[in-house]
């Protein structure tokens, strides 16, 4: 049987004025949709899509950011959040939106799809991948 290549998307764009946010998020559920191995890393303004309280009211574009709740949904486990890029603008872990998935291992207890990780961490884990695209 063939190994399941490890996709890991990579946002480093704030979450509007350009189409990359949304087109990652679009992508990552249709890849875990197909059973992916799928994971996600947000990085310098990538760090806002996670963002607590969005409005987009001024903007007149759809807030999006509540969509990435559904990732647990799709089984997606994996949001690495970088912790420099965090705190670079501001932010902390509390900043963020919570994402959750069902743990079949675990009696199917809730658990927090976000970690925190330094920018080391990310490095490795980019390395890690089988595939790396870039939002």
């Amino acid at each position: 049987m063939a190994k399941t290549k490890k996709f890991l998307y990579v946002n480093r764009k704030a979450p509007y004025g350009t189409i990359y946010a949304l087109e990652s998020l679009e992508v990552v559920l249709i890849g875990a949709a197909f059973e992916q191995d799928v994971a996600l890393a947000f990085v310098d303004d990538g760090v806002f899509q996670l963002a607590k309280g969005q409005n987009t009211d001024g903007i007149g574009v759809k807030n999006f950011s509540p969509t990435f709740r559904a990732l647990g949904d799709y089984d997606v486990q994996k949001l690495f959040v970088e912790r420099e890029s965090l705190e670079e603008r501001g932010l902390s872990e509390a900043d963020l939106i919570e994402v959750v998935y069902e743990d079949e291992d675990d009696d199917w207890a809730e658990k927090s799809a976000i970690h925190v990780v330094g920018r080391a961490e990310i490095a490795d884990i980019m390395a890690d991948a089988d595939v790396v695209l870039s939002f």
